[in-house]
């Protein structure tokens, strides 16, 4: 059986010492594709690709890491642009490209959930909260949530949508018909502001979930279920930047659900699955661009 994961496959501008930007294929949904490709699982993707140079460098990109193409889209219209800025501690920020892209186009052709059943649905970023495509995307996840778990990743990105309660209410749709959330601090800091995590994670739960994971950066991870909250720290490494350490995160989160059911993710369970999770983003912290351990780097560097 496939996990499939939907959102946007896209060009992240990155700038270079010499004052050029260097085109990284990127987009959260994207990344946790190639993580969960990357550590031996079978994916398919779900998005719009471009016939432009950037969609079919990341066609390749995608084919290269094992990623499914089966479900995708492909068109003449550009490639959504993420024109990214770097701060001295490695941390993103970004500014999109987004209308009229093939990269947001999901009008009539999403798969049918009850005919192929996949395993999981992770989804997130900017397609669940951009029109047309977060109704379009919604009414066919809610439908798909009949047949398989959802993992749901805000991936806030104030850029988009500056009005806070029109994307709090977004997202809340989302958490609503969603198994799991995986969020970082940030997502919580700029939707709920100067709200307690923990707090926020419960309010959530009290929506649907079964299980909310939020991301500290440096700072590590924690997890919270009716029952418990349980965290780790987080795993010392020389940072190039973070792009893609809350995608690999998410595959790591996913990885669990499917190879030990949502119900047993608790106690020593769910602090294994931080910590690999803790470690995996590391490996990908200390790379440029969003490049996601490999199943063995991944075990070679828990077992070390």
């Amino acid at each position: 059986m496939t996990i499939w994961v939907a959102g946007e496959v896209l060009v992240d501008l990155i700038p270079e010492t010499n004052g050029n930007r260097r085109g990284v294929i990127g987009g959260g949904s994207a990344n946790t594709a190639k993580a969960l490709a990357r550590l031996g699982h079978q994916v398919e993707f779900i998005d719009g690709i471009s016939t432009d140079q950037w969609g079919q460098q990341a066609k390749n990109e995608l084919v290269k890491d094992s990623v499914g193409l089966n479900f995708v889209k492909y068109s003449d219209k550009p490639t959504c642009q993420a024109i990214v800025t770097l701060a001295e501690n490695g941390s993103a920020s970004y500014e999109f490209v987004i209308d009229g892209t093939a990269t947001f186009d999901f009008q009539g052709w999403l798969p049918d959930a009850e005919k192929h059943k996949p395993q999981l649905l992770h989804i997130g970023t900017l397609v669940t909260v951009i029109e047309p495509s977060a109704s379009l995307l919604h009414d066919w996840a809610l439908e798909l949530s009949e047949f398989a778990p959802i993992v749901f990743d805000p991936n806030v990105r104030p850029a988009v949508i500056s009005d806070r309660n029109k994307y709090v209410n977004q997202v809340e749709k989302w958490v609503e018909i969603a198994a799991v959330v995986k969020a970082s601090d940030e997502d919580i800091s700029w939707l709920y502001p100067e709200q307690d995590l923990v707090s926020v994670a419960k309010k959530w739960l009290e929506l649907g979930p079964q299980l909310i994971v939020i991301t500290k950066g440096k700072d590590g991870l924690f997890a919270v279920t009716s029952d418990e909250v349980v965290e780790v720290p987080g795993v010392k490494v020389d940072v190039i930047d973070t792009i893609g350490a809350g995608d690999t995160v998410g595959a790591i989160v996913c990885e669990a659900v499917i190879n030990n059911g949502l119900d047993k993710l608790s106690g020593d369970t769910l602090r294994s699955m931080l910590n690999r999770a803790a470690i995996a983003a590391a490996i990908t912290c200390s790379r440029k661009g969003p490049i996601p351990p490999t199943a063995k780097e991944l075990n070679d560097a828990i077992y070390s």
